[in-house]
Formats: C-alpha cells, structure tokens, sequence
C-alpha cells in the first residue's frame, strides 16, 4: 500500500467518524427540540389547563418583556400577527394578559402579564431551574463551557 493510498484510507476513515459524530449531534438536538415541545405543552397546562404552548411561549415573551406589543411579539417569534392576536384573546380571556391601549400609538396596543401569570410563571421557572440543575450536576466547567459554545452556534442557524 502505497502512503498516498495510506492516506486517503484514513482521511475515509476520519470523515465516517466525523460524519457519524454529527449524526449523533443531530439526533441528540432534536430529542432536545422534542422534549422541549413537551415541556411547553406541559408547562402551559401547569399555568392554565386551558393554555396551549404557543400561547405558553407567548406569555413568556411578554413576561420578560414587562410591557410589549403584538407587532414585537410576532417579529421575536416569527409568527402572523392574526395567530399572535389570537394567542393574546386567548391570554386576556385566561386572565394571564392585560391589555391597554398605548399612549403613543393608538393603533398598538400595550400587553403585559398579569400578576396570576407572573407568580406561576416564578414557580415554573424554580422547577425548570432545579431540574436543569440536577441534570447538569456532573458536568465539569470545561464541558458546561463545550455545551454553551454548541448552543451558541445553534442559535445563529
């Protein structure tokens, strides 16, 4: 076997060991995306049995947020405004969402979260927090630091 030959037999090697990495990573994102699909869904019927998830993500933004409109809303995450104002209905009808006129714009209207919403928020974010905890406890600096990079590099796809 010639060293050229050598080479280009590892350099295979190498990219079927790279490419079966990357296909572990994917599959291991989208487990992360589909339990996270299933923490909305449940997280929004911890907050309200009749809330759905997009609503439930919603709430969210605004309560980060403090005070918001629906314009902001469907550019953060991409949606039609008619969806977000359904959600909005939805969120004023559960008592988690006020919402106000804006004083400089008459045509917008000021959203904000509902102290109901933000104490059940509080206490789902307290949950959140000591699972992730738990679930991270053994990881060392330098692997926590690998998964923020990862993460990082996900978020600007």
């Amino acid at each position: 076997m010639t060293t050229a030959t050598a080479a280009r037999e590892g350099a295979d090697a190498i990219g079927t060991a790279e490419d079966e990495s990357l296909a572990e990573f994917q599959w291991q994102v989208n487990l992360l995306f589909t339990r996270a699909r299933l923490l909305w869904k449940e997280s929004a019927a911890r907050v309200h049995p009749d809330l759905q998830p997009a609503g439930y993500k919603l709430l969210g933004f605004v309560a980060r947020a403090g005070v918001t409109n629906a314009h902001l809303v469907a550019e953060a995450f991409e949606m039609d405004k008619s969806v977000v104002s359904r959600q909005v209905k939805a969120l004023e009808e559960l008592g988690l969402v006020v919402s106000r006129p804006d004083e400089g714009d008459g045509r917008q209207r000021v959203l904000a979260a509902t102290p109901l919403a933000h104490e059940a928020l509080r206490t789902l974010r307290a949950d959140h927090a000591a699972r992730l905890r738990a679930a991270l406890d053994g990881l060392t600096p330098d692997e926590l630091a690998a998964a923020i990079k990862a993460i990082r590099c996900l978020s600007e796809l």
